[in-house]
């Protein structure tokens, strides 16, 4: 895993370029701590940064910036690409290749770049990725990201330079970067707790999608570099739908038990010590399964406990880990561990997020990168087999819902909505069982105002766009907010066919799953310098997942129902069958608690009035109400503000306007 960094000086305006491109690695020390590399084409004015973390082949000869032997392309490579050898056999049968200098995948893949062409290699490609290739003859810079977006790449236009980097940070090391933040993308964090591709917070600074590439020659301009995509999500969904397993559920049980073990062998090969993380929940145990199958000495694992127990999970970790007999390390988190993490988190993510999931998720990174150096984890099972309750209840409730008239139930939901707090507690303590039952973390009141927003839903993706959206109408809270248009909000360009639970997963697994759930993941392990890999995001186990019929996956109220079997042949269903509880932590109670000081200094009306952004009057409503815990409880209206603010603070040359 590596960071990369680079420019093209358009206008001319560097005159100590290479000093300038170390900088620019420097910003992403924490990303590659091994060594650095810069490269300089004096003619062309272009500039390629690498900061290394050695995975395959820690000797000189995996050193980037790389060039090809004929001399023609240069490479800076973050990632890995997992069926290398692959690629090394047909270059060797083919004569391509005579003689390799190393034995890296950066190699492999810089020799396949040249010989096969972008489009057929980064097609073919098993891996995580975002590479810049400059080609010399050409005079062409392309930049490309893996499918799903598990490494970032940020790219753009700015004072007369075009550049790229890894992070926002690289950035910041050129001395005409002024940015201002872009209240579109303000907006969108508000809605959904992170930023969207290609949105980020920077005006004139894009993310590049995932399955895409762009190239840059001298004649292109800014409003000519369109992404190209190689691959789609959704077309691959469909049609591997229309494909769908004929055979019966022990066969299915059996291919996806063996497509998933090579997925995972492929992702356990490194130079390096090499563990996984364990939550104790069904996905995080069925890759430590496949792990500790394949291995000849015990796995090293890594999971937090919480002293809350409606969050804690650490007891099922440490059940799992002994059942499979892998090295398993756990620490207890308290909320002052949280907030020792909190004032990092502006400049570990580079730009405002809030799934509040990022503070455990930084604490197991930094308590596995103390034995190891790359780290497996479970990510992408809940969206291709299921996992999340949405995906089942979502059906059922819309079922319902189309019955009624719009406008009645907008009538039901306010008329329970006005009924105080108090009498839903003297429901709750009563026993009786309300739109839910056990298993639920928040009370009843609160639950039961999220329940209403959605009934007053006009259509099944209204509905879907309500659930994954935390301030639904960001124009009430933003100045300046222009509505972007984001592919969870395209309704018109989701799949055609899908059920409603098979277009959420899919939507998804190209939005939440690559713009939150992997750039958790990334910044977060990555901050400690830990390579994550993502066993589920292999592109054949994607394919298989897509053609198990969907009664396989969601069977009566439980997710992941085939996965489940799989992982029943390695770990007895009592020890992990649970209700789920997701990787997260009880902020809502830390923000009146240990948190709340700290929040008030972020939520006061001169703070939010400093920020230039943020209309205070709404977001003082809300944290009142919030810390005085007798209405609804707003951690995830105000979690996003929070985030946002504690990020200007750490912009001292950041400004609104």
């Amino acid at each position: 895993m590596c960071g990369i960094a680079g420019f093209v000086d358009v206008a001319g305006r560097i005159n100590s370029p290479v000093e300038l491109l170390r900088r620019m690695g420097s910003a992403l020390v924490h990303r590659g701590p091994d060594s650095h590399g810069e490269w300089w084409d004096s003619a062309a004015r272009v500039g390629l940064s690498h900061r290394r973390l050695s995975i395959l082949d820690v000797s000189a000869e995996g050193a980037q910036p790389m060039r090809s032997n004929g001399g023609r392309y240069v490479i800076v490579f973050n990632g890995e690409i997992y069926n290398y050898k692959d690629f090394q056999e047909q270059l060797q049968d083919t004569g391509a290749v005579a003689r390799w200098r190393g034995h890296s995948d950066t190699e492999v893949l810089l020799a396949a770049l040249a010989h096969w062409g972008l489009r057929r290699t980064i097609e073919v490609a098993n891996g995580m990725f975002a590479f810049a290739l400059w080609d010399c003859e050409k005079r062409e810079l392309i930049l490309a990201r893996d499918r799903f977006g598990e490494k970032p790449l940020y790219y753009g236009w700015h004072g007369g330079l075009f550049v790229f980097a890894s992070e926002l940070k690289a950035f910041r090391a050129l001395p005409i970067f002024k940015p201002t933040p872009d209240p579109d993308a303000v907006g969108l964090l508000l809605r959904f707790g992170y930023i969207p591709a290609p949105y980020s917070i920077y005006r004139g600074i894009k993310k590049l999608p995932a399955a895409s590439f762009i190239s840059w020659r001298g004649e292109a301009a800014e409003h000519n570099m369109v992404p190209e995509y190689y691959w789609s999500a959704f077309k691959t969904a469909a049609a591997a739908r229309m494909n769908p397993l004929q055979e019966g559920e022990v066969a299915a049980v059996d291919l996806l038990d063996s497509t998933l073990k090579k997925a995972v062998q492929l992702r356990m090969h490194a130079d390096v010590p090499l563990g996984a993380f364990l939550s104790g929940g069904i996905d995080s145990s069925t890759v430590v399964a496949m792990m500790q199958a394949q291995s000849m000495r015990p796995v090293q694992t890594f999971s937090i406990a919480l002293e809350d127990e409606d969050y804690n999970e650490g007891s099922y970790a440490s059940a799992v880990a002994r059942h499979l007999g892998t090295t398993h390390t756990q620490i207890t988190v308290r909320p002052e561990d949280a907030l020792e993490v909190i004032p990092r988190l502006p400049t570990m993510y580079d730009e405002p997020f809030a799934d509040s999931s990022q503070i455990p998720t930084y604490l197991v990174s930094d308590l596995a990168r103390r034995s190891v150096t790359v780290s497996l984890s479970g990510d992408g099972g809940d969206e291709l087999f299921g996992g999340y309750d949405r995906y089942r209840w979502t059906p059922a409730l819309w079922k319902r819902l189309a019955c009624f008239p719009v406008t009645l139930r907008g009538l039901v939901a306010k008329a329970v909505c006005a009924v105080p707090n108090r009498i839903w507690h003297q429901v709750e303590k009563s026993g009786l069982t309300v739109l839910g039952g056990s298993g639920f973390r928040h009370p009843l009141a609160v639950r039961l105002r999220g329940q209403m927003r959605m009934i007053a839903a006009a259509s099944p993706e209204e509905l879907f766009q309500l659930q994954t959206s935390f301030w639904s109408r960001p124009a009430d809270v933003i100045r300046g907010y222009g509505a972007p248009t984001p592919i969870m909000l395209m309704s018109a360009e989701w799949p055609i066919g899908f059920s409603i639970g098979e277009t959420m997963m899919a939507v998804d697994s190209v939005s939440y799953l690559s713009d939150d759930i992997l750039a958790k993941v990334d910044r977060a392990s990555m901050a400690v310098s830990l390579e994550s890999r993502v066993p589920f995001l292999d592109p054949e186990l994607f394919t298989l997942a897509w053609r198990i019929p969907l009664e396989q996956k969601i069977r009566g109220t439980q997710g992941k129902w085939i996965l489940r079997k799989v992982l029943a042949r390695y770990v007895p269903e009592h020890v992990f069958d649970r209700p789920k509880k997701g990787f997260s932590v009880p902020i809502g109670k830390w923000m009146r608690g240990p948190l709340r000081d700290w929040a008030e200094s972020l939520l006061s009306c001169e703070a939010l009035k400093a920020s230039g952004l943020i209309d205070p009057d709404p977001v003082r409503r809300m944290w009142h109400g919030h810390i005085l815990g007798k209405g609804p409880s707003w951690e995830g209206h105000l979690w996003p503000i929070l985030m946002l603010q504690a990020w200007l603070l750490d912009q001292p040359s950041v400004s609104p306007d």
